[in-house]
């Protein structure tokens, strides 16, 4: 179904590539003042700082407003995507009542307004999905974690709880102990507290750092890898539903049969050839030698 004049134009507008600029553009500016605030004694530039964040304001509902209105008479198909959503709860979201002047609240509204750079970076957003993607599999990686801290904890406060309150004591300070151990900054020092007190906690350390460190922290990063592929996938998928000759097939398979078709030819002309039997790089009749006859 065609799209009104209105309709086509704001789409014309908002795919295009200088649109996009002046969005990044803007909201790069819109980053710049909310740093600007942080600094105190602002002085006369505190009420020009309030004009500016209103006019923010303005062209970002202006620029929702193209991208609804790019939709047609579907707008309602506007909030079917993801990053939509997004950029629609952070524009509105600085007009609910009550939020006004410097809230905290209304500052955090302001400064999500810069992630918004995400939806204009292929990279970025891959980023982005991937991790939303991996939170099944890093939730079970969590639970495997804490059950691993949770067991080398009480073993910690057993063996060291004695002669190391201050890090084995109870076992809060145990897992926090561990917990800190993961970066292995801490682990020389602990490895010489151990060995004062026994050459068996060697073997203690020893354990959990190839448990911890090296085997879950691998598994961790095999999780995010996978649901990185998962996303690029899925950003490939979505790329096939661009129609811009707008023929009611997407560019991509446009292209993928034109080649299909252009190899059809090809065959069909090697074909012809061999059945008629023409060799390319045999002479022309004109330039073959005329046979004598004999006498």
């Amino acid at each position: 179904m065609r799209q009104p004049g209105a309709a086509a134009w704001a789409a014309r507008v908002t795919e295009s590539r200088p649109f996009d600029v002046a969005i990044i553009v803007l909201i790069g500016l819109n980053a710049v003042v909310l740093g600007i605030e942080t600094y105190p004694h602002l002085g006369t530039a505190a009420p020009l700082l309030r004009i500016v964040e209103w006019v923010f304001r303005v062209l970002f509902v202006v620029e929702i407003g193209l991208r609804v209105l790019a939709y047609g008479r579907r707008p309602q198909d506007f909030f079917r995507h993801g990053w939509n959503i997004f950029d629609f709860v952070v524009i509105a979201a600085a007009f609910l009542p009550g939020l006004h002047g410097d809230s905290a609240i209304l500052r955090i509204i302001r400064i999500a307004r810069v992630l918004r750079l995400v939806r204009f970076s292929p990279g970025l957003r891959t980023i982005v999905t991937a991790l939303l993607r991996s939170l099944p599999g890093v939730t079970g990686f969590l639970a495997l974690a804490a059950v691993t801290l949770y067991v080398y904890g009480m073993a910690g406060w057993l063996i060291f709880a004695e002669h190391q309150p201050d890090d084995y004591g109870t076992l809060g300070r145990a897992v926090l102990t561990l917990f800190v151990l993961l970066s292995l900054e801490t682990l020389p020092d602990l490895i010489e507290q151990g060995l004062a007190l026994s050459p068996w906690t060697l073997l203690y350390y020893v354990s959990y750092v190839i448990v911890t460190v090296n085997l879950l922290l691998n598994i961790l990063i095999a999780v995010i890898v996978n649901s990185m592929e998962e996303a690029r996938r899925l950003e490939m998928t979505e790329s096939l539903g661009t129609d811009e000759d707008h023929d009611g097939v997407p560019d991509d398979i446009d292209r993928i049969m034109i080649s299909q078709r252009l190899d059809d030819l090809r065959e069909l002309v090697a074909e012809l050839e061999r059945e008629l039997r023409i060799d390319r790089d045999a002479p022309s009749r004109a330039e073959r030698p005329t046979p004598t006859r004999q006498r």
